[in-house]
């Protein structure tokens, strides 16, 4: 019980400095000057229903990235720092395009709601896909942090990704949810005030917003990484992908000895850990 009390307060700090980073980051092009860009399509009427794409030279059936960033479902925008900068770097001289997707935050909208934005922002980037040279049938989803937990959800039940007009996703790229489990996490007597504020009182809703309690079969191929240097991280994850595979769903578990925040901004400079990510993603796209 010291172990895991001493676990959530490190957690507490360790996401008031994450969001303090956010707040206060620069929020400039996250594009290197030749890459194109077509900002704010609009998926919804609110204004925090919008998302960009970020296209590769001469793009032609391109795969597409769809990526989700994190701000502890309260905060944080598709430009922030390390969100998209070395994943453009990367994988648009491979051909992908790259959509970063901005959706209403808490109070306005509650997880479930949020996954719903993502799932309506998938839909009418998959309509749209021809006109900017993507492949609408080659889309992965990706998020961090709050993200991360959000493509969970909508891997782990398709059937809100269909509810929302979305075409099925080849599969996603969770990058350090430790939200696998929100029922696990609410009924801790002692757990960080953001869960609150993101799932509230009720059981239900947390039933609903839980990846592990929608994991069904037929969910996505998915890929978890993790920080190894978190407490909870890496053994939701393990959880999350023992109960997935008796329902005969491909999870993988990809530890790393990274922060949470390096794990994102990271992503696309030179690693194995970029490298390891790519290959996933170049299997799940292949045509």
């Amino acid at each position: 019980m010291g172990k895991r009390r001493a676990f959530l307060m490190a957690g507490a700090a360790w996401i008031a400095l994450g969001l303090a980073g956010i707040a206060h980051a620069a929020s400039g092009e996250a594009r290197r000057p030749e890459t194109r860009v077509v900002h704010d399509v609009a998926y919804g009427s609110d204004p925090g229903q919008r998302f960009d794409v970020y296209l590769p030279p001469s793009p032609h059936d391109a795969p597409v990235i769809f990526m989700v960033h994190g701000g502890a479902w309260t905060i944080g925008d598709k430009t922030n720092p390390g969100v998209v900068e070395d994943k453009a770097a990367y994988w648009l001289p491979k051909g992908y395009m790259l959509i970063s997707v901005n959706y209403r935050m808490v109070p306005e909208a509650g997880p479930l709601e949020q996954a719903n934005d993502v799932a309506r922002a998938l839909a009418a980037a998959q309509r749209l896909a021809a006109s900017w040279g993507a492949d609408p049938h080659r889309f992965v989803l990706m998020g961090h942090s709050a993200g991360a937990h959000l493509v969970a959800l909508l891997g782990a039940d398709p059937a809100l990704l269909s509810a929302a007009g979305a075409a099925r996703p080849r599969g996603v790229v969770s990058l350090d949810s430790a939200a696998m489990d929100v029922v696990q996490i609410m009924e801790f007597p002692r757990h960080p005030r953001l869960y609150d504020r993101a799932f509230g009182e009720n059981p239900r809703d947390w039933a609903a917003a839980s990846p592990y309690h929608r994991l069904r079969s037929g969910a996505l191929p998915m890929l978890a990484v993790c920080s190894s240097r978190r407490f909870d991280a890496c053994p939701q994850a393990r959880r999350f992908a023992q109960k997935a595979a008796t329902l005969g769903t491909r999870v993988d578990v990809l530890p790393q000895d990274l922060s949470h925040a390096e794990i994102n901004r990271t992503l696309g400079q030179p690693s194995d850990y970029t490298a390891r990510v790519s290959a996933f993603i170049d299997g799940l796209v292949a045509l």
